[in-house]
């Protein structure tokens, strides 16, 4: 049975947080961004198993959803086009880092403006450099959304002295792992594979919704498979898929690129 020991709280002018929560004070949580579309939450279904798969592999009480998802409905119904976030915290308790004997989940929703440019993105493609700040390897929290996300913030902010519209973020063995704050994916062959996200990096609901459609294959990837691939893509829950115009000086068709991946994806659905 769901905990029921948790607080919901829609952000707006007037929304307060307690400055003991352990998600301000320790980063003690995770979140998810979703696209919304006429009042309808795009891949909830993944969204959902990705709040669920942090709250069990990081110690949290079981989410009540039923709360949740009425709330979410009644906040988003009149959004057009906008981005929800929900963030959820260990809410307050325990000394120190210690966890609280009752723990209080405090769950945070916002609705947020749809970022303006990533239409143009889609259309033209982006331009990727490689940034100079690296993952650490944490196995532990490899794959979730938790609140601990100053590694990327480093990498927004080193991103303000590089041209490109994002960048590729290597870990320290030179894998390549993700971008600034998508997965990047690509096409050899008519093969599709994806950096192996074990030890860093976040497992994006864009690419859990292209592996129920794609065979996608999940390994150690280098600079060079990149730019020896036949397309390269970025991707997450707001943008969709994206192609990659540019890595460093290697240039891309972004229209054969948008070919290459209608094609595959008509061809499975015909199997």
């Amino acid at each position: 049975m769901p905990n029921k020991m948790q607080t919901i709280i829609a952000v707006d002018q007037n929304s307060t947080l307690s400055t003991r929560d352990r998600g301000l004070n320790y980063g003690d949580g995770f979140f998810t961004t979703a696209k919304v579309v006429d009042g309808q939450v795009q891949y909830w279904a993944h969204h959902k198993a990705r709040l669920i798969e942090c709250a069990q592999r990081l110690g949290f009480p079981e989410l009540d959803f039923n709360s949740l998802e009425n709330q979410i409905a009644l906040h988003i119904k009149a959004a057009s086009l906008n981005v929800l976030k929900i963030l959820v915290t260990r809410g307050e308790g325990g000394r120190g880092y210690g966890l609280p004997s009752e723990c209080n989940v405090t769950i945070l929703l916002s609705v947020l403006d749809y970022p303006s440019n990533y239409s143009a993105l889609t259309k033209k493609g982006v331009n990727l450099e490689i940034s100079p700040i690296k993952l650490a390897a944490q196995p532990h929290l490899a794959g979730l959304k938790t609140l601990n996300r100053l590694e990327q913030v480093l990498v927004k902010k080193a991103m303000q002295t590089q041209n490109c519209d994002d960048v590729l973020v290597l870990d320290y063995n030179n894998n390549v792992i993700e971008a600034s704050a998508a997965n990047i994916f690509a096409i050899k062959n008519k093969c599709v594979f994806t950096p192996l996200l074990d030890e860093c990096g976040i497992k994006g609901v864009y690419l859990q919704s292209l592996c129920a459609k794609l065979p996608v294959e999940f390994k150690r990837v280098k600079v060079e498979d990149l730019i020896q691939a036949d397309a390269v893509f970025v991707c997450n829950s707001l943008m969709g898929a994206v192609p990659v115009k540019r890595i460093e000086q290697q240039v891309f068709n972004t229209d054969d690129s948008h070919a290459l991946l209608t094609k595959l994806l008509a061809k499975e659905a015909e199997c």
